[in-house]
């Protein structure tokens, strides 16, 4: 990646208001990869119907944990949404790892082998987590143009929103990171 590109990864995506695709509105998107041939993300703020029990019978596994049963799986992206990621903080050394996990520099871990979901139906795995059906993923340059574009703001993450803070504050916490109030945001940006 040139010094002139934006590095992105382990930072928070946040959807401007007046967001044109539906699908990102919003959206605070977790970056867990980006570099020259473009960007993957995971939407941390949109539960979807399905609770971690009902996709842990999905895949002939229980969970015996019933707090994290009772979890909502989220939407991750409109990419693969049959395929499910799990964000997860970085297991410690003994914990090891697992078959198909990426390590985002300085930041989480996202996975999307089973082992991880054997894990946790075993009582073990990441303690915090949070589970999404699909991805979101940017082709080359296409997130730097929607940014220019107005469409996004970014920050540096912070775990705690993701893992700690009530679903319908995480838009809210991610632009006060920015000391930004939401309610400063014009919806009417670029409609001159």
């Amino acid at each position: 990646m040139s010094k002139h590109q934006m590095a992105l990864t382990n930072q928070f995506l946040i959807a401007m208001p007046g967001m044109a695709d539906d699908a990102f509105a919003g959206t605070v998107i977790y970056l867990c990869e980006h570099n020259d041939k473009g960007a993957l993300g995971l939407v941390i703020n949109k539960p979807i119907s399905l609770t971690l029990g009902n996709l842990f019978e999905k895949v002939d596994l229980n969970l015996p944990d019933e707090e994290l049963a009772a979890r909502p799986v989220f939407y991750g992206g409109p990419v693969q949404t049959e395929r499910g990621f799990v964000l997860h903080e970085p297991l410690d050394e003994e914990g090891g790892h697992y078959n198909a996990t990426l390590a985002v520099p300085g930041g989480l871990e996202m996975t999307t082998s089973r082992d991880v979901l054997e894990a946790l139906a075993h009582g073990a795995g990441p303690k915090r987590l949070l589970v999404t059906l699909g991805y979101s993923g940017w082709a080359a340059g296409q997130l730097e143009e929607e940014i220019g574009r107005n469409g996004w703001l970014t920050v540096d993450a912070q775990p705690a929103i993701i893992f700690d803070t009530p679903v319908e504050q995480r838009y809210d916490k991610a632009l006060s990171l920015l000391g930004i109030d939401p309610r400063m945001l014009s919806m009417d940006a670029g409609h001159a």
